[in-house]
């Protein structure tokens, strides 16, 4: 899978799951860490777990597993997935850390091709 179908799917996977505020910034120009940085924000530490849970199970049915999840239990989980990195919050935890702040040199992506779509959402 490319990085970008990784994003797709990762984005695709956390919106189905009623994610906030899903953003995604291109970094490989300012790291070797990994491509893209994926952000999102949960309602509480029962929905950023079934967040990172339906992200993992749609990428391994893609056969992509993550490479290491941090976090499971706390109010940031973290999910590397080498080429995508992707980061579920609390909102306080999001505003706190602010770890899109330290990316603004990165290429913001616009996520709102991979999201579904209200009329979708209402059949």
């Amino acid at each position: 899978m490319t990085p970008e179908n990784t994003l797709e799917a990762i984005i695709r996977a956390a919106d189905s799951r009623k994610a906030r505020d899903i953003t995604a910034i291109r970094v490989y120009e300012q790291t070797t860490l990994t491509d893209y940085f994926v952000m999102m924000t949960g309602t509480s530490t029962t929905h950023i777990r079934a967040l990172s849970e339906e992200i993992e199970h749609k990428l391994k049915e893609q056969g992509v597993p993550p490479h290491h999840i941090e976090g499971i239990t706390s109010n940031w989980i973290l999910m590397d997935y080498t080429s995508v990195v992707v980061h579920i919050f609390l909102q306080e935890a999001r505003e706190h850390y602010a770890v899109e702040h330290l990316w603004t040199d990165g290429q913001k992506i616009d996520v709102e091709p991979y999201l579904i779509k209200k009329e979708e959402e209402n059949k």
